[in-house]
């Protein structure tokens, strides 16, 4: 508006969350020339759980996570270590003290100062009250404020007694450390992805180790005289009820989005009314002009750092008039770091079929043995590997999914083949790298029509 373009702003942008998302918007706009502001605001967990700035991903998230699941794959490697030759204690134990201070630390290292800022609303002019009161007028308003876990409220004792994460990757490297951990599933494990590779990820985690209560519903949490928590849950296949005793009880039941303190229903900014999360066009933009959004806040989104980061960048572009480039969501390549690493880029075999039907795909598909497996004397019944494509011409790759080690690593490099339009023809006339796990993958050529065995064999 004409009004609005000739009005002087303190800022040219407010960017609303320092998480991972928001800070590189922030960072991206600032070094464009533009005056920028970031606020962040961490609500206490209900545990009183706080951290400084840079979101979930590096306080309580993926950065701990991976390092606890490190620890859990050298306590593996020191098992195996024995097979190839090395002469060790007949025990060795994990110290959780010394891993719990050496991630702290580390997580601290990444943080820095910044203005805490929790915001009520933003007003219609864009003018930004603050618990301090003090306030600030921008042309534009990014709102990057991610998510939190959710507490199942409707059972009693689960938010006094309870704590919050992830709940496969959590229980992998519990287990692998030597806790006894219980996983309680109430339907299907990983929901949302390829649900055979999750059937392998559950099937190699239970061998691992880690118990897992199927079609179970917790229906109480209590507190016992001896300090422990008494979980009752009910089987919901029989409808019989169970309780058993726990040291610690972690909730992994979603996340939901941060836009209740931030008074959007009096800005007119839509929400999702199922999930709350923030309705985005392709540019980031919501329904009111000059208010933008993306990262897990934003409806239809992936919630993953890299693709928030990625988003938050083309957006300071944008707003900044350097760049018309919007974020292409399709083909993000994630894992899932449980004991054995699951990769996937593209399209569950689900999806796929879904959209091309049952004869418009071909999926390869081939158990291997990882080589480090064999002198260790390890089970690679679940290393698995499956590549969806189009039926005929070239056969397009509409979604490659890894499960074996370092399956983060393997599928990074495969997703740029997907962005690039990879086709089952181009993936064969790639030649692998000898001995890895990767090269599987493009040796790949049997399919699951022809009902023949995928086992690898020979070396």
């Amino acid at each position: 508006e004409p009004e609005q373009a000739q009005r002087k702003y303190d800022y040219d942008l407010v960017v609303i969350g320092g998480g991972s998302g928001g800070l590189a918007c922030s960072k991206e706009a600032a070094q464009l020339g533009q005056k920028v502001a970031v606020l962040d605001y961490v609500e206490p967990s209900a545990k009183g759980t706080k951290w400084g700035l840079g979101g979930t991903c590096v306080n309580v998230g993926c950065i701990p996570k991976k390092l606890m699941h490190q620890a859990a794959l050298l306590g593996t490697a020191v098992k195996d270590a024995k097979m190839y030759g090395w002469q060790l204690p007949e025990t060795v134990r994990h110290d959780w003290t010394t891993l719990a201070e050496a991630v702290q630390n580390h997580v601290r290292s990444l943080n820095w100062v910044a203005f805490p800022c929790f915001f009520f609303y933003i007003d219609k002019h864009f003018t930004c009250p603050s618990l301090l009161q003090t306030v600030l007028t921008t042309k534009n308003v990014v709102i990057a404020t991610g998510g939190r876990p959710k507490h199942p409220t409707h059972i009693p004792g689960a938010v006094e007694h309870g704590i919050t994460n992830v709940a496969l990757e959590c229980a992998g490297f519990l287990t692998g450390i030597g806790l006894d951990t219980t996983v309680m599933v109430r339907s299907v494990a990983l929901r949302g992805f390829d649900q055979q590779m999750a059937g392998l990820v559950t099937d190699y985690m239970e061998a691992y180790g880690t118990r897992f209560l199927w079609r179970s519903v917790p229906t109480k949490v209590e507190k016992l005289s001896s300090g422990g928590l008494q979980v009752t849950w009910t089987d919901v296949q029989t409808g019989s009820e169970h309780k058993d005793a726990y040291d610690s009880v972690l909730w992994a039941v979603g996340r939901a989005p941060e836009t209740k303190a931030l008074g959007l229903d009096q800005l007119g900014v839509q929400l999702n009314k199922d999930t709350g999360k923030i309705v985005v066009g392709a540019d980031e933009a919501t329904s009111v002009p000059n208010v933008y959004a993306f990262g897990d806040i934003s409806e239809g989104r992936p919630e993953l750092t890299p693709t928030a980061i990625r988003a938050g960048k083309l957006l300071a572009r944008r707003l900044a008039g350097q760049s018309g480039e919007l974020m292409n969501y399709d083909n993000v390549a994630t894992t899932v770091f449980t004991p054995l690493e699951y990769g996937c880029v593209g399209l569950s075999e689900e999806e796929v079929v879904r959209r091309q039907g049952e004869d418009g795909v071909e999926v390869y598909h081939a158990f291997y043995k990882p080589l480090e497996f064999t002198v260790a004397g390890r089970d690679a019944s679940q290393c698995y590997i499956k590549v969806s494509v189009c039926r005929g011409g070239d056969q397009k790759i509409l979604g490659l999914h890894l499960i074996g080690p370092n399956a983060g690593e393997v599928i990074q490099g495969f997703s740029m083949g997907l962005q690039c339009g990879a086709t089952y023809t181009q993936l064969l006339q790639t030649v692998g790298i000898h001995p890895t796990c990767a090269e599987e993958v493009v040796k790949i050529h049997i399919t699951k029509r022809s009902g023949l065995d995928p086992t690898v064999t020979g070396c």
